[in-house]
């Protein structure tokens, strides 16, 4: 027996304003909200169609009272499904994201960080 990837629980100060953004960046929706948390996912298929491949897990973000401090110790890659990466970058930055330089130099990922200041690295290559 094994477990399986199904959630991960991001900490922040704002957790609707976080979702909305994550949301927009993955084409998530909102699963389920309340007492300080937002949980967000992939569209569900209607009723009879199945999934295929395997199921992208659940972000959960949770109100806390501390501010973030320094670079993550685990971040969110994503690839572009349908565009370039510059055009990718470009419609993050619309969305609220900025530039975040954690030492990566002249690496073939972009990185940014999220409202909060939460690091993710857009890819250049990798499509899901």
């Amino acid at each position: 027996m094994t477990s399986k990837f199904t959630e991960l629980c991001i900490d922040c100060a704002d957790p609707a304003t976080l979702a909305r953004f994550w949301c927009a960046v993955l084409g998530y929706g909102v699963r389920d909200t309340g007492d300080g948390l937002v949980t967000i996912g992939p569209p569900v298929p209607p009723v009879g169609e199945e999934r295929p491949g395997p199921v992208p897990p659940v972000l959960t973000f949770a109100r806390v009272p501390e501010g973030k401090t320094v670079k993550n110790r685990l971040h969110l890659d994503v690839s572009p499904a349908d565009r370039e990466q510059g055009e990718e970058v470009a419609r993050l930055l619309a969305l609220g994201a900025r530039r975040s330089d954690v030492g990566q130099g002249g690496e073939s990922w972009v990185v940014l960080a999220d409202p909060e200041g939460n690091e993710f690295c857009v890819l250049a290559a990798r499509r899901p």
